[in-house]
């Protein structure tokens, strides 16, 4: 047993606002999929519209999971000198194909980090939002 008592808060259960505007915040997400038994993790760039999440990919490995099997998890997490978070979403993903859908999620802004065309959209609608967040140790608190 250590000496040093760790006199920080327990882990906090963040609110659903507090979620949405953690996601909204982050400037990437992962998004983790599943198809032939086998789970795939990848890195999005996203949007937060209404209380759903909005991404833009191509064609390829993503986009054919999605519509083998829509459920999914979306993660988001950060940190700061102060704190740590983490916010994780399961829902259902669905491609974005109706002309007006699509000039809307244009309209988000998201601009893609990968020099790939992302011409294919999609829209995460959450099942459930949970999300955690601590006070992390000091620097002069660690032995």
């Amino acid at each position: 047993m250590s000496d040093n008592a760790d006199d920080r808060p327990p882990t906090r259960e963040l609110s659903a606002e507090e979620c949405w505007q953690r996601i909204a915040e982050a400037p990437y997400g992962r998004i983790a999929a599943t198809a032939a038994g086998e789970i795939d993790i990848f890195p999005v760039n996203h949007a937060v519209d209404g209380q759903s999440i909005v991404f833009r990919t191509s064609p390829g490995t993503k986009l054919l999971e999605l519509t083998i099997r829509h459920k999914v998890a979306f993660e988001v997490d950060g940190y700061s000198d102060v704190d740590a978070f983490s916010v994780v979403v399961k829902g259902n993903a669905e491609p974005i194909e109706r002309g007006a859908d699509i000039e809307a999620a244009e309209r988000l802004g998201i601009t893609p980090w990968a020099p790939e065309e992302k011409d294919r959209w999609v829209r995460i609608t959450p099942t459930a939002v949970h999300g955690r967040t601590f006070l992390r140790p000091r620097p002069d608190s660690q032995p």
